[in-house]
């Protein structure tokens, strides 16, 4: 058996619940769905950042979303975690409409939903550990022993153990990004979505990114081997063509998905041509 503080100890059964308190979603439902969505910028809500966006994301799927610097790939990724409404069209999230507002009976939903920021967006005055334990604090009604025993999971799982006290403003950008994944995982959402993960990152790193969102595609053992369904947006698809299922580009305030036989890594000239602004 493994010992309590082991980050391969089998979840207990209230550990493993969704946040709502029922079961996960069955594989091939839908985990979320935009139809005819319109897209604002997070800057200015109401400046139109992409339109007539169609796209629906399966239970269990890895996405792989690219785009050039500016295009709006962070706004993107904000209205698809529900930090803010679609200008028009419908988002649904495993089976419920998220609107305008912040409706306490959608939060079960929202929960669903893990969301890594890029560059982590921790709170700097804050150490490590703390960071990591706010979304146990408030959403869980948990001791401090209890949670303190989870985020030592979480940073152990992430190489993060030996900066539990340091503050998050000490922390290069390479492991401030994991902190905020750790911090993600926390209420073990069903869904996780990442903002430019690979962004500022060395080999060493990116290598460990890659693997281990991988793991989390194909099942972790510390979430007790469900799929859990990924989303990321990347400057470059080339480090995703053969880890996601499905990859789309952003360009011309448009959702493009493309085909699996244009995803191979070989195919830099049809990336290249989509992602070129001049291209009409």
């Amino acid at each position: 058996m493994e010992p309590p503080d082991s980050p391969l100890r089998k979840p207990l059964a209230h550990e493993d619940a969704a946040p709502d308190g029922f079961a996960p979603t069955p594989p091939g439902g839908v985990a979320m769905k935009m139809t005819d969505v319109t897209i604002g910028s997070l800057k200015a809500p109401e400046h139109i950042v992409f339109d007539e966006v169609n796209w629906s994301v399966a239970v269990g799927d890895f996405w792989a979303i690219g785009g050039l610097h500016g295009c709006g790939k962070s706004d993107f990724i904000a209205t698809a975690a529900g930090l803010m409404p679609p200008l028009q069209g419908t988002y649904e999230v495993f089976g419920h409409v998220l609107d305008r507002g912040f409706e306490r009976d959608l939060l079960s939903t929202r929960l669903k939903l893990g969301l890594v920021f890029d560059g982590g967006q921790l709170l700097r005055h804050l150490t490590v550990a703390e960071n990591v334990a706010l979304p146990l604090r408030y959403h869980k009604d948990l001791s401090e022993d209890e949670a303190d025993l989870q985020v030592g999971r979480l940073l152990d799982l992430t190489g993060l153990t030996r900066w539990t006290d340091e503050r998050a403003s000490a922390l290069s950008r390479n492991w401030q990004q994991r902190a905020g994944l750790a911090r993600a995982l926390a209420l073990k959402p069903e869904a996780l979505l990442l903002d430019t993960p690979l962004t500022g990152l060395d080999p060493r790193d990116e290598k460990w990114w890659l693997e281990f969102l991988s793991r989390l595609s194909e099942g972790h053992e510390v979430f007790g081997g469900r799929p859990m369904t990924l989303v990321v947006s990347c400057d470059d698809l080339r480090p995703w063509a053969n880890r996601a299922d499905h990859l789309a580009v952003l360009r011309g305030r448009r959702f493009v998905p493309l085909p699996r036989e244009a995803a191979p890594v070989e195919a830099d000239d049809v990336l290249l041509d989509l992602l070129d602004p001049s291209t009409p």
